[in-house]
């Protein structure tokens, strides 16, 4: 039976899912709207009768008390604004007002730490920025006004909280930055004449999921990341932000750079062991363009990795996606000889390496020296350098994170592009170890001894673990074995009892990578200014991808529940506006963590399909629009004509770099925590499997799986993915390219239920797709 739009939206009306939903208030009935009334020298912030928090006005030296302005607008949010008409300049170091918290919070969110009195979360890392604390199920949230924040160069905005005084702030001061990377306040800000505005907005209310039930999870970003999506990534998502190129011009730009132009610097191929394998290497630099007037460098040091961050087999997977897609044979056999090398790292009692390496070596040529790496001849497997050294752990120590990943991995490639016997025997016998390896308590360790395997104590409790759960799950669903899936479950359970609640997520990159900030003394425990811990991205995405699988394996809406809190949790670290101070486009990437400066991280490639899973579980399009951002947002670091905002700050960093660099791919922006219209945040390097590989095997698995354009009839919904614009009408779907150049193009059209078409796009005529 075929229906009619009008009969898949009446279809759909029987049928609520209550998770994907703001819970209701204990009792039914409409919530009580917060209020922000005067009481005095201040303004409370109130829920039916209940104060939350108290605001204070500040003073602006000579200008003194501003003229202030209340206004409610939807959903219980209220917009608070101060402003002073300057006939001068003024002097004043800081501008900042106070909030003074009448509830005890027992959660406590800021997007960056500010660890000590002066320091601050500076505007730079304001991606989606917000102010949120609860105690139990009462909440208070505040946003700034992004609208007005880095209007004026001059006057910085910051937010700030000291949880051991219930006190939080809204202000403008300039920074500096004494470490990597965190804020702290400098004098010197001057506020020129004319209008100075500072606004913000807040809320109050009760979280119904915070009562207890463990099937309704408390969730303190959901109102805060939707009315942050709704109020300003919305609009530039409907106008085809952060680009409008399709994603595939991109693609071709990527695989020609790594195995053309770069080709000679970016593809190794040798023999290992008596067998043919290659992949692009690690990390290449700015030195080795074919454009570069110097003597070229080895940035760290010649290796392929399989690791949690710089995958290779990853990578290879898009290229084989992409091979098939074009019909090159050439590019399926390099697909083909990084799979050879991911299966010969030697395993030794279940457990395998992770990077397969040679040293450098210094050469000399004229008067100077330069380090250059040994050939493939010397070659030996080890581990990530990216580990606790400080704590004892070496990088020959075995991360079972990474092997984790990489198993995952094989499984996928068995799955969906070949049966391969030999890939699921490789990551059975690594699963069968690691089910001894589980602790009393449900985890997994993070790292074994290189000889012994015995666990290091480091991270013996941590969300790491949550990447063995989406493996174990995968391979409980090849094998049929149930003992996987039981595993699996427990770890599951583990991590959602611990880190999940506690906010802890802390893995590898929290601490060793290029942020030591806090390893000596806070691991494993919050800092107390703030009442959190430092946090990293990947290991609240690993968690929210474990949840979506273990209520898809188990139909339990408690897994569901709690994933979709996460990944809101997640959210709060996407880009959800275009800053005047950030000179890329920005709309949806993600940062790293809450102690470091990076836009458009490359990580965004590997989590925008997670956003699309939700919504199919949920129907809730924040998640599907989010997701597609995400990808989008993937590409906008490459040098390329068709990113002419970037092109130009790295041609203002590189002023050499010309079209045979076309398709090199920084891993993210403004890293150190400062960016400028000269190129300053625009880096000197390219991680193929952590850049351009990486956003290119994302864009082909999203559009295998989800097509260029995605319809789910039933919900009366549709998504353009790939640069095209959806309307539903009463007569179906309408598409409209929004690619800038108008060329026709063919669409892949995917529905609901998997089935698909082919559509031609004409530039701005549409093509309407009936259900």
């Amino acid at each position: 039976m075929r229906l009619g739009i009008a009969g898949w939206v009446a279809q759909l009306a029987a049928v609520v899912l209550a998770c994907a939903c703001a819970p209701a208030p204990p009792g039914g009935g409409p919530e009580p709207a917060s209020q922000v009334v005067p009481d005095g020298d201040v303004y409370r912030v109130e829920v039916a009768g209940r104060t939350f928090a108290s605001i204070v006005p500040p003073e602006l030296g000579e200008a003194g008390s501003p003229e202030i302005e209340i206004e409610a607008i939807d959903d219980g949010w209220s917009r608070v604004a101060f402003r002073w008409q300057l006939d001068r300049s003024v002097q004043q170091d800081d501008l900042a007002v106070e909030v003074a918290l009448d509830i005890e919070p027992d959660f406590h969110w800021l997007p960056h730490l500010a660890p000590e009195d002066g320091y601050v979360a500076a505007q730079h890392v304001f991606r989606s920025p917000a102010f949120i604390v609860a105690e139990g199920p009462s909440t208070f949230a505040l946003v700034p006004d992004l609208d007005l924040v880095g209007q004026h160069a001059g006057n910085r905005w910051y937010l700030d909280y000291d949880a051991r005084a219930g006190r939080a702030w809204v202000g403008m001061s300039l920074t500096s930055i004494p470490t990597h990377v965190l804020y702290e306040k400098a004098p010197g800000m001057t506020f020129e004449p004319g209008e100075l505005e500072l606004a913000f907005f807040v809320t109050a209310y009760t979280d119904a999921g915070a009562d207890g039930d463990a099937e309704a999870a408390p969730n303190p970003w959901r109102r805060v990341s939707r009315f942050l999506w709704d109020r300003w990534a919305r609009p530039l998502h409907a106008a085809g932000e952060p680009n409008r190129v399709p994603m595939a011009r991109y693609v071709e730009r990527t695989y020609d750079w790594a195995f053309e132009s770069w080709a000679d610097v970016v593809w190794q191929e040798f023999e290992l062991d008596g067998n043919r394998v290659g992949a692009p290497q690690f990390i290449v630099n700015v030195t080795q363009s074919p454009n570069y007037p110097g003597e070229w460098e080895q940035r760290e040091f010649l290796s392929i990795w399989n690791q949690a961050w710089f995958s290779s087999l990853r990578s290879a997977s898009g290229v084989m996606r992409w091979a098939r897609q074009v019909g090159s044979a050439e590019l399926e056999a390099k697909a083909t000889l990084t799979k050879a090398l991911a299966l010969a790292a030697p395993m030794r009692d279940g457990i395998f390496p992770s990077v397969i390496r040679t040293d450098n070596e210094m050469v000399a040529i004229g008067d100077e020296t330069y380090e250059r790496p040994r050939g493939w001849d010397e070659a030996y497997w080890t581990n990530s350098n990216r580990s606790p050294e400080n704590l004892g752990v070496s990088t020959d120590w075995f991360h079972l994170l990474d092997a984790s990943w990489t198993a995952l991995l094989m499984l996928r490639w068995h799955e969906e592009f070949e049966a391969d016997p030999e890939l699921v025997a490789y990551a059975r016998a690594y699963a069968d170890k690691l089910l001894t390896l589980q602790e009393p308590s449900g985890f997994f360790p993070s790292w074994l001894h290189p000889e012994t395997l015995a666990p290091s104590a480091v991270f013996r409790d941590s969300p790491e673990t949550s990447m063995s759960v989406t493996f174990l799950l995968k391979l409980a669903e090849v094998t049929g074995e149930a003992s996987y899936r039981e595993s699996a479950l427990r770890a599951m359970d583990a991590v959602l009892d611990g880190p999940v609640r506690a906010g802890r997520w802390e893995d590898f990159e929290t601490y060793w990578s290029c942020n030591a900030f806090g390893q000596e003394t806070h691991v494993g425990r919050p800092f107390e200014r703030n009442g959190m811990f430092k946090q990293n991205t990947f290991s609240i995405f690993w968690t929210a991808e474990a949840l979506y699988e273990s209520w898809r394996v188990t139909d339990d809406t408690r897994y569901l529940a709690w994933g979709l809190r996460t990944l809101d949790e997640l959210s709060m670290a996407q880009q959800v506006w275009q800053p005047p101070f950030i000179y890329v486009p920005a709309l949806g990437g993600f940062g790293v963590m809450n102690t470091d400066g990076e836009w458009n991280d490359s990580r965004q490639s590997l989590f925008a399909e997670l956003f699309l899973r939700y919504y199919e579980a949920t129907g809730d399009a924040h998640l599907f629009e989010r997701g597609v951002a995400a990808l989008k947002s993937s590409f906008v670091m490459m040098y390329a004509p068709e990113n002419p905002m970037a092109k130009e700050q790295w041609e203002l960093a590189h002023p050499f770099f010309g079209p045979e660099d076309y398709g090199f791919t920084m891993e993210n922006y403004g890293h150190g925590g400062t960016t400028s219209p000269e190129g300053v945040g625009i880096g000197v390097f390219t991680i193929y499997d952590w850049g351009n590989g990486a956003a290119s095997e994302a864009y082909n698995r999203v559009t295998d799986h989800f097509g260029q354009v995605y319809l789910d009839r039933p919900r009366g919904q549709g998504f353009g993915i790939d640069s095209v614009a959806v309307e539903l009408t009463d007569s179906g779907f309408a598409l409209t390219d929004l690619a800038p150049d108008g060329e026709p193009r063919d669409v892949r059209v995917v529905f609901e239920d998997g089935s698909d078409r082919t559509v031609t796009l004409d530039g701005p005529n549409g093509v309407l797709v009936t259900p």
